[in-house]
């Protein structure tokens, strides 16, 4: 029974979730399987994976064989960096407390790596907000400034004609009044 270690989608469409499942080489993608390891959310950034890493390094140990994907992703976890110190260890290259402190030391690092490129990421989507925001009260100004500029002419553009129109009314009346003692 040749096992693989895989992918098992669930999740709506658009929407994919996976769990990282043992099963038979022959058995249907979604079907039946031996053991999960774990989970695998693409959508998040960086992508959410929970895994059992020593049950995975126990798989990979008695033969079980990942998919690419799946592959890259317990190398991510280290998962493959603690079967290749376990191989030493049963090789007695190196002794279990030197394997442990070399897996640890670069357990740590990895975490740093990726507090460090996930804070870099929010920082630069903060930036990015900002900037839009700036942009955005720019654009208001010069949109409030037209407005404004806009109002002022059809204010004074409306008094010039208030005051044409008294003039006018003025010039009306005028001359009716020097009629009107003429005419007596």
């Amino acid at each position: 029974m040749p096992t693989r270690i895989r992918l098992q989608r669930h999740g709506k469409k658009n929407q994919p979730f996976y769990h990282i499942v043992v099963a038979d080489g022959r058995v249907p993608r979604d079907g039946k399987f031996i053991e999960k390891l774990g989970t695998y959310n693409p959508l998040t950034n960086p992508a959410t994976i929970e895994l059992n890493v020593d049950r995975a390094t126990y798989w990979i140990g008695t033969g079980a064989q990942p998919s690419d994907t799946v592959r890259r992703i317990l190398s991510y976890k280290g998962v493959l960096l603690k079967h290749h110190l376990q191989v030493g260890v049963q090789k007695g290259a190196i002794s279990q407390e030197q394997a442990d402190v070399k897996f640890n030391e670069w357990l740590k690092a990895k975490e740093t790596k990726i507090a460090n490129a996930k804070s870099e990421s929010d920082t630069k989507l903060r930036n990015v907000k900002k900037d839009r925001l700036e942009a955005e009260k720019k654009h208001n100004e010069t949109v409030a400034a037209a407005v404004a500029a806009k109002r002022k002419a059809a204010a004074e553009a409306e008094a010039a004609a208030k005051a044409e129109a008294e003039a006018a009314a003025a010039a009306e009346e005028a001359p009716a009044a020097e009629e009107a003692p003429a005419a007596e």
